[in-house]
């Protein structure tokens, strides 16, 4: 049996207790400042007040300020804060990890650089390691919402990290009969395709709004549009994936997580609001307190193509979509899909 400490009670960290739990693992999940309503009431009764669920038997609780007793001993540490958490993480919880466990995050994202290049999250958690401390840091990427995990839907999800050996530690403590996990130590493929989907998940949900307004029915849904756009993001994905070095076999969990964030959640709610004519500003307004990691994403990704254009590496023509996204977030422009810079000829 292996100890796990999971940082960070949110929906995901918290539904991956549930094949930990499955397979016999202690875990010790640990709430963030921002996690203590939730961290108190699963104390009392083990309801998640936010995923909705009864969590496993077993689990010990902690507050922040007991995190430290909560890392004695542990032969794992996941980190499972989101995108808006990880400075925090960086600052306050890299300082006093173990370095005998290693460290899994749930956290999806990537920096870009002024050289246009784009980061990865457990890079940019390496670099912030103080000085001196070693590390190993691997991260789960691919589709898989919280609610179906816990409920226990077959997901297949990657492990991604420099050293394979403590990939298959992880794995065999982490899989179940219906949580699937590939391994690759192509962290920027992995990691980098699934930070990108946030970005084209806007661009596909515009489709949503689009089809309300002209049918003037909330809920109008065309398919023939929104399978293009899903189309148009995979082959940009894939290009990007090309641009930065990462695996083109990675493409299947940017793809398959592009396909699980389409059908729900706040990039689909902000996608469908400007498809149905709302300016950025509206509807931001109107998901106000709503953090928004495709904003972040799309902004990132496109600035960084951005520069690579200006140093004559890549054409804007080939990343349509995301341009107009990112048009759409940061100028100001109105929806106007580029559909006829899809279109491409075979010979």
């Amino acid at each position: 049996m292996s100890v796990l400490t999971f940082i960070g009670a949110g929906q995901m960290a918290s539904a991956l207790t549930f094949p930990v739990r499955k397979n016999g693992h202690e875990v010790r999940l640990v709430g963030t400042p921002l996690d203590r309503e939730i961290i108190e009431e699963a104390k009392k009764s083990g309801f998640h007040i936010t995923l909705k669920r009864q969590l496993p038997e077993g689990i010990k609780y902690y507050q922040i300020e007991d995190v430290k007793e909560a890392l004695e001993g542990c032969d794992i540490v996941l980190n499972g804060v989101s995108s808006f958490g990880l400075d925090w993480f960086a600052d306050e919880m890299l300082p006093i990890l173990p370095e005998s466990a290693p460290l899994i995050s749930v956290t999806k994202g990537m920096l870009d650089t002024e050289e246009g290049d784009l980061l990865p999250y457990p890079f940019v958690l390496e670099d912030r390691l103080p000085e001196g401390k070693k590390l190993d840091i691997n991260a789960i990427g691919g589709p898989c919402t919280s609610y179906e995990l816990a409920d226990g839907d077959n997901s297949h999800v990657a492990f991604c990290g420099r050293n394979m050996e403590t990939l298959e530690f992880l794995k065999k403590t982490f899989e179940c009969d219906y949580y699937h996990v590939s391994l690759s130590t192509d962290i920027v493929g992995v990691e980098c395709a699934v930070a990108m989907k946030n970005a084209y998940a806007l661009g596909v949900t515009l489709a949503v709004g689009l089809a309300e307004k002209r049918d003037g029915k909330i809920g109008a849904v065309h398919y023939n549009s929104q399978a293009a756009l899903f189309g148009q993001s995979v082959r940009e994905m894939t290009q990007l994936l090309e641009l930065i070095h990462g695996g083109p076999e990675n493409i299947i969990f940017g793809a398959g997580d592009l396909y699980v964030t389409v059908f729900g959640g706040r990039t689909r709610k902000i996608g469908t609001l400007l498809g149905r004519g709302l300016t950025f500003e509206q509807a931001m307004e109107e998901l106000s307190g709503v953090t928004l990691e495709s904003i972040v994403i799309a902004t990132r990704t496109a600035r960084a193509v951005r520069k690579l254009a200006e140093r004559g590496v890549v054409s804007l023509d080939d990343y349509p979509l995301l341009m107009h996204v990112d048009s759409i977030i940061n100028e100001g422009q109105p929806v106007q899909i580029p559909w006829d810079k899809f279109t491409f000829t075979v010979k």
